[in-house]
C-alpha cells in the first residue's frame, strides 16, 4: 500500500512510500480507509513545528473506512462494518487517567498519525476499545470529521458547562471554531464569532452556520460590541480556536466576572504573555482543553448523525491519496474550510 509519511524532524521531509499493509493481531482491526481529513496538526508537522510525532509516521488521525480484517481477540467489530476511530491506539492502563479512560492524559499514550502509523494510506490499523461504528446514514466524508468534532465536545460539555442561556465568543472562524459554532446553537447559546479580516469568507460561512454576531476584530470594535450585547457585564465563556496570543488578550477583559476562557486552539510558543491582571481580579476560570477521549464521541457521532453539522459547507475540497501534496498546498493557502483525503477513491 502507499502512505503520506513524515520521514524526519524540519520543515517538509515528506514522502509518498510504499508500506506492507498492517495485519491485524490480537485486539487490532485492520480498516480500508474512506476519507481522511487534513488537521491543523498535520499543518505543523508538515513545517516541522509540532514536537510530537515521531518520525517516520504516516500522518492522518481524522478518517473513516471500512473494516477488512479483525484480530483473534476482537469479539464487538466484525468485517464490512462501517466505522472511525479515536486516535488513541496505545495506554498503559494502569495509571489513573487510564483508570477513568481519560485516554487523553495517559503519560505513556500513543497515538495514530503521531507515534503509529495513521489513515492517509490504504490502510490503518487501530485498537478495537477505540473503534466507532457508524450509523447507516452517516456519509464516511461526514464520519472523517468525528475527531475534530469530539474535540469541540470536549471542551464545550466535558471542559466547561456551556449553557443555553450563555452568551459566549468563540475565536478563530477555522474548521474548529466552525464545530464549536454549530454545538453551541443546537444547545441555543448566543455566539459572537471572531476573525480578522483574511478570515472574511470564513466569518460569512459562520453567520450561514448561526452565528449570531460575527465581528472582524481588525475593523470592527469588540469590546463595543460585548458591552451592547451584555449590557456591560461581559460574555459567560469564551472558546479560543485561533491560538493566538493578542486575541486571547482582547477578550479576557471581555469576560463577566466568575467567566470562563477555554483554551482549545494551541499556541506557536510554550511561554506566551497572557492578561492575567484580568484573570485574577475577575476571577476568571481559565481552563485548557487537550483533544479528546472516549467520552466525546457518541456525542460526536451523534451530532453530525441528527445533521446538527453542516457537512456539506465544512467539507470544501476533496483529492484522491496520489495527490496528498496539492491537499496540503491548498490547506496552506488558507481558504479553504475542511480538505479530504480520499485513500481508496471510487471504492466506498
Amino acid at each position: 500500500m502507499k502512505g503520506v509519511s513524515k520521514q524526519a524532524p524540519g520543515y517538509d521531509q515528506m514522502a509518498f512510500i510504499d508500506l506492507a499493509v498492517p495485519e491485524a493481531t490480537d485486539d487490532k482491526v485492520l480498516i480500508k480507509v474512506a476519507y481522511t481529513g487534513i488537521c491543523g496538526s498535520d499543518i505543523h508537522t508538515f513545517k516541522g513545528e509540532y514536537k510530537n510525532p515521531t518520525t517516520p509516521v504516516v500522518l492522518g488521525h481524522e478518517f473513516s473506512g471500512q473494516v477488512v480484517a479483525v484480530g483473534d481477540s476482537v469479539t464487538k467489530v466484525k468485517i464490512g462494518d462501517r466505522v472511525t476511530s479515536e486516535t488513541t491506539f496505545y495506554v498503559c492502563g494502569e495509571c489513573e487517567y487510564c483508570q477513568e479512560k481519560q485516554y487523553n492524559l495517559c503519560p505513556h499514550r500513543k497515538g495514530i498519525g503521531t507515534q503509529q502509523n495513521g489513515s492517509m494510506a490504504n490502510y490503518v490499523l487501530a485498537r478495537e476499545e477505540s473503534i466507532h461504528l457508524l450509523p447507516d446514514h452517516l456519509s464516511y466524508e461526514g464520519a472523517a470529521m468525528s475527531e475534530p468534532l469530539a474535540c469541540c465536545v470536549h471542551a464545550m460539555y466535558q471542559k466547561s458547562r456551556l449553557e443555553l442561556k450563555d452568551t459566549i465568543i468563540i475565536m478563530g472562524p477555522g474548521p474548529i471554531g466552525l464545530f464549536l459554532l454549530q454545538i453551541a446553537k443546537e444547545i441555543g447559546a448566543f455566539v459572537i464569532m471572531t476573525g480578522i479580516t483574511k478570515d472574511t469568507h470564513r466569518l460569512e460561512l459562520a453567520k450561514k452556520l448561526g452565528a449570531d454576531v460575527i465581528v472582524d476584530t481588525m475593523k470592527e470594535d469588540l469590546a463595543k460590541i460585548v458591552a451592547e450585547v451584555t449590557n456591560g457585564y461581559g460574555v459567560d465563556k469564551v472558546y479560543d480556536a485561533s491560538g493566538a496570543v493578542p486575541a486571547v488578550n482582547a477578550s479576557l477583559p471581555l469576560i463577566r466576572k466568575q467567566g470562563q476562557f477555554i483554551q482549545v486552539g494551541l499556541f506557536a510558543n510554550q511561554m506566551v504573555d497572557l492578561d492575567t491582571e484580568s484573570i485574577i481580579q475577575r476571577e476568571i476560570e481559565y481552563i485548557g482543553s487537550r483533544s479528546q477521549n472516549p467520552y466525546d464521541w457518541p456525542i460526536a457521532i451523534h451530532l453530525l448523525a441528527k445533521g446538527a453539522i453542516n457537512i456539506n459547507e465544512m467539507i470544501t475540497k476533496k483529492y484522491p491519496l496520489t495527490e496528498w501534496r496539492e491537499a496540503f498546498d491548498k490547506v496552506m493557502e488558507g481558504h479553504e474550510i475542511k480538505v479530504m483525503i480520499e485513500s481508496n477513491p471510487g471504492e466506498f
